[in-house]
């Protein structure tokens, strides 16, 4: 369902198939075993490194499994929103810089998904970002609508993604602020973001300290997501080295 290839110093983890992607757990955990066993190879080789996430076909994800969600025991939407925290949480403490490769539509919790990235960069010839929620009838769960509020600063911008749910094409998104780039198409948004992330990870800043000022820079993300707040050890660690 997934694979993961090093491109220099860069993970590039692939939602494989012409699917929609959608996030059941069987997916979300594949994602989870892939960013822990990056997370594991990183740890051993040392040195800077990066994530690229992208997929293949039509589709970056068209969000929840819904069809999977609806069917019985009455406790798969729960089992499906937690599977997709794990791996928000991942990619929140993740030792590197991530960036989504935005090759097809991104909807709903597709559409969070991309956001708990780091970097965006997204095909301009074809795909859009959509919440879906209004016109499917489905409330969103906390730690997604944390995603949206600290993903997208501006009220405003934030408003008309979540309470107009309209499908907004790359331009659009990034002349609001929600993406960092835009490309010609698939190839190039993967190719641009390997080079994002080859440049990111020249930096050999020490992955446990991005990741921890990541956690701060989003706090109410991190609460959201009951990440652990840095302990005490690790801030006299820190202040010895001022």
């Amino acid at each position: 369902m997934c694979t993961v290839e090093k491109r220099g110093r860069v993970y590039l983890l692939t939602l494989t198939g012409d699917g929609e992607h959608r996030l059941n757990p069987t997916l979300l955990d594949a994602i989870h075993s892939a960013l822990a066993r990056i997370r594991s190879d990183s740890a051993r080789t040392g040195g800077g490194s990066a994530l690229v996430t992208t997929a293949e076909g039509k589709y970056f994800s068209n969000g929840f499994d819904l069809a999977w969600a609806k069917s019985s025991p009455a406790d798969r939407p729960r089992i499906m929103t937690s599977a997709l925290q794990h791996v928000v949480a991942d990619l929140m403490t993740l030792p590197m810089p991530t960036i989504a490769a935005v090759t097809g539509h991104a909807s709903a919790a597709g559409f969070a998904l991309v956001l708990s990235h780091d970097y965006v960069v997204m095909r301009g010839d074809r795909g859009f970002l959509y919440m879906s929620e209004l016109d499917i009838e489905i409330r969103i769960v906390g730690y997604v609508m944390a995603v949206f509020r600290s993903k997208i600063a501006d009220p405003r911008v934030r408003r008309d993604v979540l309470l107009r749910a309209p499908k907004i094409t790359a331009a659009e998104a990034a002349r609001r602020g929600i993406i960092e780039q835009v490309v010609g198409g698939a190839a190039e948004a993967v190719e641009t973001a390997v080079r994002m992330g080859e440049e990111l990870a020249g930096k050999n800043w020490n992955g446990e300290v991005y990741a921890s000022i990541r956690k701060a820079a989003f706090p109410e993300l991190s609460r959201a997501l009951e990440l652990a707040e840095e302990g005490d050890e690790e801030a006299k660690k820190l202040a010895s080295k001022l």
